[in-house]
């Protein structure tokens, strides 16, 4: 109990927790906010066009779209998340967050980074429904079907993420509470914690195996089945259209999945490499998907394009 007591205690006595910018670059941080808000800009404009054309064109109200505006809305999110703590860091040097606030912001990335995930093989089943059953596409993927699969996508990954938060907080973070980025991440967090994590580290382990690698797993099923479809029944013709329609989806796919393996690998097997190293690829993971995938659909999505520039220049 007095165990128990202390590590209690040790927990609540830290209030705050310090963010780090730049490694190396601190003098610089004004002119590094420039190239993030652009990025963040990008993502906000980008994202919320997608979702504007989308819910304008009622010749959008497709399954595809659907789940297109869904991935923006994730993407929103993610970058939401992550723009307050980031900015203020490099534009006023604030760089403490409460004890309380830093949960919450673990929470919402790990949660909208688990859903752009469980989106993206969404849209790889409504990839596969489209080329190897397009005459039940229809049928298979109603309106309620993807509100059904919209509610189960956010129930799996907020009770994925939920259980590892709890165990976190359990736990005293009695050791130094600098952390290494500019936002909060439970990867970052955990090596804070002076305490057994061993029920944490399990824990972990099989988040990573439900979702970074059974996720990725099933999308590359689906286009082996694509792939097996157009292969042996369509013309030369057919193959390069079919294809074409999936290569948005596959660039999104790498955009997401390369650094979010990074991010793992550096933090599980580079512990000891320099901190500019892990505050990259952890920018790249959480700002890349949100920024490239409205250009990815944009520029690849030929009805997407059209809307567009349509409300761009109908005026």
């Amino acid at each position: 109990l007095s165990v128990m007591s202390e590590a209690t205690n040790s927990t609540q006595a830290l209030f705050y927790f310090i963010l780090t910018g730049i490694p190396g670059f601190e003098a610089s941080h004004i002119w590094i906010s420039i190239p993030f808000c652009c990025l963040y800009t990008i993502s906000l404009m980008g994202n919320t066009t997608i979702l504007t054309v989308i819910r304008k064109e009622p010749a959008l109200h497709q399954p595809m779209y659907l789940f297109l505006s869904m991935l923006a809305l994730t993407d929103l999110g993610l970058t939401l998340t992550t723009l307050p703590t980031v900015m203020q860091l490099l534009w006023f040097n604030a760089d403490k967050i409460g004890f309380e606030a830093c949960f919450a912001q673990v929470f919402f990335i790990h949660t909208f980074s688990f859903m752009e995930s469980s989106v993206l093989l969404a849209m790889s089943f409504d990839r596969y429904v489209a080329i190897c059953r397009p005459l039940h596409y229809a049928s298979i993927l109603t309106t309620e079907v993807i509100g059904r699969i919209g509610l189960a996508i956010i129930c799996r990954c907020v009770l994925a993420v939920l259980p590892s938060l709890f165990l976190l907080k359990r736990l005293p973070f009695c050791r130094s509470h600098l952390l290494s980025h500019s936002y909060c991440l439970h990867q970052d967090m955990i090596r804070l914690v002076c305490a057994d994590i061993r029920v944490n580290s399990w824990y972990g382990f099989a988040l990573v195996l439900l979702i970074i690698v059974m996720d990725p797993l099933l999308i590359v099923f689906s286009y082996t089945l694509i792939l097996k479809s157009i292969l042996g029944t369509a013309s030369r013709t057919e193959r390069f259209r079919a294809l074409n329609n999936c290569l948005s989806h596959i660039l999104a796919v790498l955009v997401l999945y390369i650094p979010m393996v990074g991010v793992s690998m550096t933090h599980r097997f580079a512990k000891h490499a320099s901190p500019l190293v892990h505050v990259i690829i952890a920018n790249v993971y959480l700002l890349a998907p949100p920024v490239m995938n409205p250009i990815i659909y944009s520029v690849k999505t030929k009805q997407i394009c059209q809307r567009i520039i349509h409300l761009l220049f109908q005026r």
